[in-house]
């Protein structure tokens, strides 16, 4: 049944497989349409999610109404509204399938009760901590110190899928910027 979460998890800790398969037990098949929205602000998060095949993608609504992506979530990564899902308040962001994806998830009173009995999951829970540290951190400094033009670039380079992949009004709300602007910089790439 599980493929994709097993390898993730054994390149992630070191595990014996009956702890493997009691992880693997904890986590249910979600299938989700193209846009359909997983966690609202106002809601809890109850679950996070594992990619299999598809993208979530995660943003808020700025003062103005604007939407303001935070991160896309590709195949083979865990996705949630991590500040919600940690400090148990509500959420602020929005967690939307951008197309037809399939999820493995597990329900956050599961995820923790792990933590308690299975001393390699909190490793593998720490590895996520810190991608989402080290990515908001970038992404925050590429904000401070990049101009629209360096920040698509350093986009292009380093995660390609989101421009030839999203549409240009997430890809822009990612970056930052006008999808005029987006559309200016695309044609002279």
């Amino acid at each position: 049944m599980y493929k994709l979460l097993p390898a993730y998890i054994n390149e992630k800790i070191t595990i014996s497989n009956a702890d493997l398969e009691t992880v693997l037990s904890y986590f249910k098949t979600l299938k989700v349409k193209k846009n359909e929205i997983l966690v609202s602000p106002g809601e809890k998060p109850q679950r996070i999610y594992f990619v299999v095949s598809g993208c979530l993608r995660i943003f808020f609504l700025t003062e103005s109404g604007t939407e303001a992506t935070r991160h896309f979530a590709f195949e083979n990564q865990f996705a949630t509204a991590l500040v919600s899902f940690i400090t148990d308040e509500i959420s602020k962001e929005y967690v939307q399938a951008v197309e037809d994806t399939e999820l493995y998830y597990i329900w956050q009173s599961d995820f923790y009760e792990l933590l308690k009995i299975i001393p390699q999951w909190e490793k593998l829970y720490r590895h996520y901590l810190e991608y989402a540290y080290v990515t908001n951190t970038n992404r925050l400094m590429s904000f401070i110190t990049l101009d629209a033009t360096e920040r698509y670039r350093q986009l292009l380079a380093q995660n390609p899928r989101v421009v030839t992949h999203m549409p240009n009004k997430m890809v822009a709300s990612y970056l930052n910027i006008s999808q005029e602007t987006l559309s200016r910089l695309k044609s002279k790439a």
